[in-house]
């Protein structure tokens, strides 16, 4: 009988091709981001809170699996660091 490997343990142990969303979205999951939105954060090459100057908000907000909640809360840590979203063209 072959064992099956969890969703999740496939995540973090990332072959050729497989987002290592495990050790990429580390800083996400410590300030209490969902699964989900830390995925669409990484899916985006946006692996750090300092990696959102590159992106406006309106930009960020049209992200898959980014509530509003999780808009709420970057916008609250980017504060608290000095950092500020990409201005919009």
């Amino acid at each position: 009988m072959v064992k099956k490997s969890s969703p999740k343990s496939r995540r973090s142990k990332a072959t050729s091709g497989e987002v290592d969303y495990d050790t990429l979205g580390a800083e996400w999951r410590g300030i209490g981001l969902s699964g989900p939105a830390t995925e669409a954060l990484v899916d985006a090459k946006l692996c750090r809170v300092s990696d959102l100057r590159k992106v406006s908000l309106a930009e960020l907000t049209k992200l898959d699996g980014l509530s509003k909640s999780a808009v709420a809360r970057i916008k609250v840590i980017m504060a608290a660091r000095k950092i500020d979203f990409r201005l919009s063209p």
